[in-house]
């Protein structure tokens, strides 16, 4: 399986999970985040329900739903067991899926929300059955016990700070677009706070969208919509939130004939692909091990009734609840310079993989052979 991420992991965890955020409120605030009491008893042989929110981005299936199933495995002899189901991007079957998990009476939860305020609820039911949920990439609203993601707002600085690079003396000849992500996902308008902190005053924004569902098919309307409006000759970069509209994004800009930065973010292997190729200027990468590590370590204590003093340093805020024990995981900026650095180096793609019959001139010119 990803043992290659594995070895990686524990080269990059105890870097990757030192980023610091200053406490918001203490953990009395919190309400009640001792869901210890529910599982005291609990040895290995638990059960941890784990909701993903969508199988269009690659990283949930290849990445995230592999390792955390291994790393629960790892932690718990092999006796611990997990039920997965993944959401397909729809918010009314993830809490049916919910309701499923505490029927099934699993220990615990890891959810990452579709989205994150519709889920309060069905996190309070769960609260209610005394089954702890451990939100997991997005911060999802209700009695959270913990929570573990990236630090969202750097995200967003470093592509903001990224393609202010890629444009140089010529960051306000023209106008960018702004393609954010999803207005239901909260990581979405952090990722666009931390943009925006670096691109404001710097830039001249021509449009900006929130994409509906994330997905490339809207992100690419959005683009064509944006080029009909600014004008092909005017437009000199584009904000993308991921890896994922980018390529919408760029499909766009080829039809229009139009070559300019283009940002983007989980460093999926067509993302990368493009970066090799110059079509997409950057991507950020972020270390799924170590988020998937903190996400299976803090259920596997909530499912036994343990602290989590151990290994979740921060606390975070949510609109709803306040001091949710936390681990928040730093981030790259991924180009053409640090590929063999960063995620060929960790064991998520190798050479070959990247570097295939299309890209392979391109692998060579930047030296990633």
């Amino acid at each position: 399986m990803n043992t290659h991420m594995r070895r990686a992991a524990v080269a990059v965890a105890a870097g990757a999970m030192a980023v610091s955020l200053a406490a918001c409120g203490s953990a009395d605030e919190a309400g009640d985040n001792d869901s210890t009491k529910a599982s005291a008893a609990k040895g290995d042989d638990i059960k941890v329900g784990l909701l993903l929110p969508e199988n269009q981005t690659a990283r949930y299936e290849k990445f995230d739903r592999p390792l955390i199933e291994e790393k629960i495995g790892e932690l718990t002899n092999g006796k611990g067991e997990v039920v997965y189901a993944n959401a397909k991007q729809d918010a009314s079957q993830q809490a049916q899926q919910v309701e499923s998990m505490i029927t099934n009476k699993v220990d615990v939860i890891i959810l990452d929300a579709v989205d994150a305020a519709a889920i309060k609820s069905s996190v309070q039911k769960a609260k209610d059955a005394d089954i702890p949920v451990v939100a997991y990439d997005r911060l999802a609203q209700g009695p959270i016990d913990a929570y573990t993601s990236f630090d969202n707002v750097t995200v967003g600085k470093t592509q903001g700070e990224a393609l202010l690079e890629a444009l140089g003396d010529k960051a306000k000849d023209g106008q960018i677009v702004m393609m954010n992500g999803s207005s239901t996902d909260p990581n979405a308008a952090q990722f666009k706070e931390g943009a925006h902190s670096v691109l404001d005053g710097k830039v001249n924004v021509g449009k900006e969208y929130d994409t509906k569902e994330w997905k490339p098919e809207n992100a690419n309307a959005n683009m064509e919509g944006a080029i009909s409006a600014i004008g092909k000759d005017k437009i000199i970069g584009v904000y993308s939130a991921n890896d994922g509209m980018a390529g919408g994004i760029i499909t766009a800009l080829k039809a229009a004939g139009i070559k300019v930065p283009v940002t983007g973010q989980d460093a999926e292997l067509a993302g990368v692909q493009r970066i090799v190729s110059g079509e997409q200027y950057m991507s950020v990468y972020k270390p799924y091990a170590p988020e998937a590590d903190a996400a299976a370590e803090m259920a596997v204590a909530l499912a036994q009734g343990k602290s989590l003093d151990s290994i979740a340093k921060d606390k975070v805020d949510s609109p709803t609840n306040k001091g949710i024990p936390s681990v928040l995981v730093d981030v790259t900026s991924l180009t053409q310079d640090n590929i063999k650095d960063t995620v060929v180096k960790d064991g998520v793609y190798t050479v070959a993989e990247i570097c295939t019959a299309k890209y392979k001139a391109a692998c060579e010119k930047i030296g990633l052979e």
